[in-house]
């Protein structure tokens, strides 16, 4: 299942109505921890959908950590009752964040990537970095679209900085951006060879190992996004 942040009005109220079933099934059964849920072919018959929506469901809630599926096993619980409940009560209030949010949480997760990665880079993620920089500015150069190739060389960053997490979260932050991202407005102005040099200055700096100027340059080429973002608060 691809997990989205930014899921479409009708999937998100079809998931979170199987997902309330789902909840309201566990308290009936009074399940707890490493107890087993009824199979998806049951829920499906018990719910009136398609099995493929009780899996991506059922996926969704193992993506928060409060159900495992385990092969020739099933689907266990795996926290207990109250946690669940918990979780889920948020999960269902939960929105779909605005590109501000998005953006948010990007600056502040890339500020510590780019200090990790001038930590623990390698000569291989100094090569990666390298290569998507070379990628990002030949198509800024010839005038072209641009934004997958600044988001890989960041990409390649979040994977420099040895933390997983750090590039999972990337993952799901890319795809919403992509999606929402105004580059005419936000980009506006931007001189083709200033912004080559702030992505050379945060490649110089962490081939140099120095997290302070790493993270003084990325704030820098964040610098536009940030302000722009404050704008439509």
């Amino acid at each position: 299942m691809k997990i989205s942040l930014i899921d479409e009005n009708s999937n998100r109220t079809l998931q979170n109505a199987i997902i309330c079933n789902i909840r309201d099934l566990i308290n009936a059964k009074n399940l707890e921890c490493g107890d087993k849920l009824p199979s998806e072919r049951i829920m499906s018959e018990k719910f009136n959908v398609k099995r493929n929506h009780i899996r991506e469901a059922i996926r969704k809630l193992e993506f928060y950590g409060v159900l495992k599926s385990i092969s020739q096993s099933g689907t266990l619980l795996s926290v207990g009752l109250h946690a669940f409940n918990g979780i889920i009560d948020e999960l269902i209030a939960l929105e779909a964040p605005s590109f501000n949010q998005l953006v948010e949480t990007r600056i502040s997760l890339e500020l510590e990537m780019v200090r990790l990665a001038s930590l623990r880079r390698t000569a291989s993620d100094l090569q990666q970095i390298k290569s998507a920089l070379h990628a990002f500015k030949d198509k800024i150069t010839l005038g072209t679209d641009y934004l997958e190739e600044d988001l890989l060389f960041h990409l390649a960053i979040a994977k420099a900085s040895k933390n997983n997490t750090m590039v999972s979260l990337m993952l799901l932050l890319i795809p919403p951006i992509l999606k929402t991202y105004e580059r005419a407005t936000v980009c506006e102005g931007d001189l083709v060879h200033i912004e080559i040099k702030k992505h050379e200055a945060i490649l110089l700096a962490i081939e140099a190992q120095d997290p302070e100027l790493a993270t003084k340059m990325m704030k820098q080429h964040f610098f536009k996004l940030s302000n722009y973002i404050k704008t439509i608060n």
